[in-house]
């Protein structure tokens, strides 16, 4: 066995050890069990300055934005985001690089025996143990603090105040547009989630923030109000200037806090994706001078131009046109719904579609009812995915029934869109970050 082998096969004992434990959707609204280890580990989270993300769409997008910036500027940066595509590594990347196996599996070796005893102590107090989430935290933190990173740019689990992530205090809080995801946790309407969410808003931090409704803005103020030492929010005191779309991406001027960037390129497509650049810039601005200094242009210009974001309106493929876009919520598809009409002049495109049980489906779907002739039902590899049977009912009632059809696995999805496509016609393939990451991993497996 190679090295390199031996290691892969040591990083997936550690991905198994996590997904024994209660999992990633199934986050406990508690904040004291992941303090905990932690503190016994003595507080890996305060080794470095921390940037703190969250937000309803945009989480990933913004963090990896921010974090190229940083990096840009000669910082040395941890990037902490979730769910992975394809490999469990990307969650912890340094310096924009996923964290090696052997680095990974060394410091899970290091923080397993604080992590049982954090679990006994909580069996012995009648309550589940770590979760994968908090237990994926504890090792995040670790692994940055052992690096060591200047500062960690930290995309949240899912909410804010009592989100794993939440031990750490950030000194810029972000957040990206706000809208109704995971209401079975974070509440049933807009001012209900964005109260969770602000939970990250850490006494003397800098709020950035994206346009927001007006209720989630007006509990987003009077957070910053008690605690924060300013707020800037989109559209008022920074904003996207002009996007030109591009053939692989997009031009766009934005003002910052501290001064105007002009003429960018982003290679990526998609109106949100310039909004959460524009975002991504304010809260660097932020933290490298409190929003009153501007930053280099050649180094905002080589980043941006440099930037990536992984299953979001992605293009894998020329010809045919096939793009990846994780679009897993109703505000998730009615921006891929406008992207696909402004960035890719809205081509006769079939869909390969499949969601996950907890989401809103109908919701989704009916939010592409005019963008796709035809759609391919299938599902992901994720044992949360809807059954295709169950998912086809919904799509046909808005769609119709004739331009509906059933596959078993996104491969033979694949297969069965490309032979359903007119000529010149496109692939998109959406509805879960799961079906993103088969298809990608499919695609690696093609090329490799």
């Amino acid at each position: 066995m190679s090295t390199e082998a031996f290691w892969a096969e040591k990083a997936k004992e550690v991905e198994d050890a996590l997904l024994t434990r209660i999992p990633e959707n199934k986050i406990r609204p508690r904040l004291e069990p992941t303090r905990r280890a932690v503190e016994l580990l003595g507080d890996p989270q305060r080794a470095c300055r921390v940037i703190h993300v969250t937000g309803t769409n945009g989480k990933t997008s913004t963090t990896r934005f921010i974090e190229r910036i940083l990096r840009e500027h000669g910082l040395r940066t941890g990037r902490f985001t979730s769910p992975h595509l394809v490999h469990f590594t990307e969650r912890m990347c340094i310096d924009g690089e996923p964290v090696s196996d052997e680095v990974l599996y060394e410091v899970w070796n290091d923080i397993a025996p604080i992590l049982e005893i954090v679990d006994s102590e909580l069996i012995e107090a009648g309550e589940s143990r770590l979760t994968f989430f908090e237990a994926l935290a504890v090792l995040g933190f670790a692994v940055f603090a052992d690096a060591p990173v200047d500062v960690l740019v930290l995309e949240v689990g899912m909410g804010g105040e009592w989100d794993s992530t939440n031990v750490a205090d950030g000194d810029v809080a972000v957040f990206t547009k706000i809208g109704i995801d995971h209401s079975d946790r974070l509440g049933s309407n807009i001012e209900e989630i964005a109260k969770t969410k602000s939970g990250i808003i850490k006494a003397g931090a800098i709020v950035v923030s994206s346009e927001q409704p007006a209720e989630a803005l007006e509990v987003l103020k009077a957070k910053a109000a008690s605690l924060a030492d300013d707020i800037k929010v989109a559209g008022v005191d920074f904003a996207v200037l002009d996007v030109d779309p591009q053939s692989g991406g997009q031009g766009l001027s934005v003002r910052g806090l501290a001064g105007e960037y002009l003429d960018l390129f982003l290679p990526l497509h998609g109106q949100y994706q310039a909004e959460n650049a524009a975002v991504a810039i304010a809260a660097v601005e932020a933290f490298l001078g409190g929003g009153e200094r501007k930053l280099m242009d050649d180094v905002v210009r080589v980043a941006i131009a440099d930037a990536s974001s992984p299953g979001r309106l992605q293009v894998v493929n020329r010809n045919p046109l096939t793009i990846l876009d994780a679009a897993h919520n109703p505000d998730g598809a009615e921006s891929l719904a406008q992207a696909l009409v402004e960035y890719f002049g809205a081509p006769k495109a079939v869909a390969v579609v499949a969601v996950l049980a907890e989401k809103d489906s109908h919701g989704v779907l009916s939010k592409l009812d005019e963008s796709f002739d035809k759609v391919v039902i299938t599902r992901s590899s994720s044992p949360r995915a809807i059954d295709p049977a169950e998912l086809a009912k919904t799509a046909e009632g808005i769609f119709g029934k004739s331009n509906v059809t059933i596959a078993p696995d996104a491969k033979s999805a694949l297969e069965i869109a490309e032979g359903l496509r007119q000529e010149d016609g496109a692939i998109v393939v959406t509805g879960s970050i799961s079906l993103v990451g088969d298809v990608l991993a499919l695609i690696q497996k093609e090329e490799s």
